[in-house]
């Protein structure tokens, strides 16, 4: 059973609620007279409902946040240089947000909506740069050290993470920034570009699928200093869309080496991807955010760009213990 990745307050009946910190509650039986733990955590496969739509349609936007604090920003319409609308979701609909400085499209985007980040992309061409968000407005960061598109990410706007893309040819160089400049990680086995979006932190990063000469399953796991080989997709895919951490990820749509949209999902416990809930919408170029058990899929491509917005959701599973 997966654990939360985050402190959650929870209830339990005739109990009343407090905090748990690192998935685990502590309580006291009243009856027994001895301290109880709940262990806290996500069971079975979750599944997909429909959330508010987007405001503009686009695909291979930045997306980052989480469920009901989601944040949307660039991507592609019908130009070579992209857009620069941001939007921000508070769990229901999405409302505008401060425009970019450099419209682009295939970026990558980390951190939260109010401490967002933003880096490479293609605006006409490949673009280093990188862009800082506080919830209102952007603001430039410290150039990446190779400019690039169709990347994947992870972490947070003073500790992020960057990872593959292409500049003319697919590429294995990582790059960390520590909220002013982006310096060298250890490079990912595989030469990829268009992974899913990234997962995890700076030091527990993951990556899964991509395009190498085909559509790839290998997933790959960093430590903040090397990646390693993790668990194989169950489907080869590409222009997905990642979210999570490196124990509880999610891969989500994209498309098959038969170009073939999907609508499967997948969860990662740090070892092996399982079947998840399908996707309302089979869909490809589309981004995602939050962790695995609740988490979001915006944006993509069907037969034109879409404005749909899925939320994803696993039920809540308390297993307690007497000390």
């Amino acid at each position: 059973m997966a654990k939360l990745q985050s402190t959650e307050i929870v209830g339990v009946a005739n109990r009343p609620a407090t905090i748990c910190s690192n998935s685990v509650c502590m309580w006291f039986d009243t009856t027994n007279l001895k301290p109880m733990a709940s262990y806290c955590g996500y069971g079975g496969a979750g599944t997909w409902s429909s959330g508010g739509a987007l405001i503009t349609a686009r695909r291979v936007p930045a997306g980052a946040g989480t469920q009901n604090e989601g944040l949307v920003a660039g991507g592609y319409i019908n130009s070579s240089a992209g857009v620069s609308c941001t939007e921000e979701y508070n769990g229901t609909s999405w409302s505008a947000g401060g425009a970019l400085a450099t419209a682009r499209y295939s970026l990558a985007g980390a951190g939260k909506q109010n401490e967002g980040l933003v880096a490479g992309g293609n605006n006409g061409s490949y673009t280093s740069c990188t862009e800082e968000y506080n919830g209102t407005s952007w603001s430039a960061g410290g150039a990446m050290i190779t400019a690039r598109f169709e990347l994947a990410r992870g972490g947070t706007q003073n500790a992020g993470l960057i990872v593959g893309g292409f500049n003319g040819s697919n590429l294995t160089c990582t790059e960390e920034y520590n909220g002013t400049s982006w310096s060298s990680g250890g490079a990912i086995i595989t030469a990829r570009r268009m992974p899913s979006g990234g997962a995890g932190s700076q030091n527990a990063g993951l990556v899964a699928g991509g395009l190498a000469n085909a559509g790839v399953s290998c997933t790959e796991e960093y430590d903040g200093n090397s990646w390693s080989v993790g668990g194989s997709l169950i489907t080869a895919r590409w222009i997905s869309a990642g979210s999570g951490t490196q124990n509880e990820g999610l891969e989500v749509g994209g498309c098959t080496n038969s170009i073939s949209r999907v609508s499967c999902t997948e969860e990662y416990n740090g070892t092996s991807w399982s079947t998840g809930g399908a996707l309302i919408s089979a869909r490809e170029r589309l981004s995602g955010a939050g962790i695995q058990g609740s988490s979001l899929a915006m944006s993509g491509y069907i037969t034109g760009n879409v404005t749909c917005t899925e939320e994803y959701n696993k039920s809540l599973t308390i297993v307690d213990c007497i000390l």
